[in-house]
């Protein structure tokens, strides 16, 4: 396992590579339209790495919210050291700063052949390549008695904003005593660690606030993202394993929920167990956003095929797939990753409409999660391609939190807020 300091070295490295060569002027892009579809950190990133890549290209960004929320930190606000406003981002720096074109409007369709997409004013942006970024959609349709029209009910907060304020609200609403379900979805799945981290917000919350209460995780899954360093963790700061833990987790794959009782706020799973809560946070299986499976950018799996060294999509010519709605496995689908995509795809981009040769692209990325509000847990990685064009891992790189001493759980918690600045600072401004 490499250091920390060798983990950010090869990082720099890797954004140096997406740079290389870049110091040529664009000799045939002058007139060439790139359009990006969402406005996270994907596709705010590859607006900003094209035209710092080759100024003369034209980039439209089309996102319809005016403002970005950011996902990462949104488990904070639950925990009561973060405000929701603290994490609205404006898109005015990709504006004013590298001449980005921003459309504040949703897209209705996407024509493939034709090159170009139909907003919901029906005005049509023709594009000679295409960035789809639109995150994640909820699979509705495995769940009986819940879809988005009851999530105001019981809040998902799985995008960050009004569904995170929900959520907040009825934590502090809860009564002393009162118990918390958590339902983590099968993967994959936005933010692997994001469920886990959740129950540590609100234990934290709880636990300085409501001490009585207790929080169940029911998951969809056998085992999950960093699980050994949150048991650990969850040991230390609530009881979990003992008779008086904050935290419970069900491991219930063979036993999934089916039905939710929206009045009651109950659970039923497969084999009849029932389970009641006073806050129910259900978080569905997930799946690309709509307008990825409308323009058939989608497999079977629900999530769009690409190939990874430009991302670019194995079902329509001139569209590119980056972020959560991407198939890239083995990399996760976080912010981060969303990051170090774009920055492969907007190279890919580039390279493609000057007519350069590919290079071959290095992915970085890092999971922070907190325990508290002062200590918090890591994992990272390293990505590259082997010959076959599939992703692997870089042998040696990245690794997890080494230890749960108080002084490294801190030194991860300061590294995780600075992250949080700096990813925001990289992708919008």
């Amino acid at each position: 396992m490499i250091s920390r300091r060798q983990f950010m070295h090869l990082s720099s490295r890797s954004a140096a590579l997406w740079l290389t060569g870049c110091h040529k002027r664009a000799f045939n892009s002058s007139s060439a339209h790139v359009v990006i579809i969402g406005g996270g950190f994907g596709g705010a990133t590859a607006a900003k790495m094209i035209k710092q890549l080759d100024s003369s290209i034209k980039v439209t960004l089309i996102e319809p919210k005016q403002h970005y929320i950011t996902c990462p930190g949104s488990n904070w606000v639950l925990a009561g050291f973060k405000k929701i406003e603290s994490l609205n981002v404006s898109y005015q720096q990709l504006l004013s700063r590298y001449d980005v074109g921003i459309i504040h409007q949703k897209v209705a369709t996407i024509n493939p052949e034709k090159h170009y997409v139909t907003l919901s004013d029906k005005q049509k942006i023709p594009y000679d390549r295409l960035i789809v970024s639109p995150g994640i959609d909820f699979r509705w349709e495995l769940i009986e008695g819940h879809d988005n029209s009851t999530s105001h009910l019981i809040p998902h907060a799985w995008k960050a904003g009004i569904q995170t304020t929900l959520l907040k609200n009825q934590l502090q609403a809860m009564k002393n005593g009162g118990t918390v379900v958590i339902c983590a979805p099968p993967n994959p799945f936005r933010c692997p660690p994001g469920p886990y981290e959740r129950a540590s917000m609100i234990a934290y919350y709880l636990k300085q606030h409501k001490p009585k209460s207790k929080i169940i995780i029911l998951d969809a899954k056998s085992q999950f993202s960093k699980q050994q360093l949150f048991f650990k963790s969850w040991e230390k700061h609530y009881g979990f394993a003992s008779n008086n833990s904050m935290i419970e987790w069900h491991s219930i794959p063979d036993n999934p929920i089916r039905k939710i009782d929206i009045k009651n706020r109950q659970l039923e799973t497969d084999f009849g167990d029932i389970f009641k809560a006073d806050v129910l946070n259900y978080i569905p299986t997930q799946k690309a956003a709509n307008i990825a499976h409308t323009a058939g950018l989608c497999d079977e799996s629900g999530w769009c095929p690409v190939n990874h060294q430009t991302s670019e999509s194995t079902l329509h010519p001139d569209i590119h797939v980056i972020g959560d709605a991407s198939i890239q496995n083995p990399i996760p689908k976080s912010a981060f990753a969303a990051n170090a995509e774009a920055k492969v795809c907007a190279f890919a981009v580039v390279n493609l409409l000057n007519q350069f040769e590919a290079i071959e692209p290095l992915w970085v990325n890092t999971c922070y999660s907190l325990i508290t509000q002062e200590q918090g847990i890591s994992i990272a990685m390293v990505y590259k391609l082997n010959q076959q064009g599939k992703i692997i891992k870089v042998t040696g790189a990245g690794g997890v939190t080494p230890n749960i001493a108080e002084a490294t759980l801190t030194i991860e918690a300061n590294n995780a807020k600075r992250w949080l600045k700096t990813i925001v600072m990289d992708s919008f401004k």
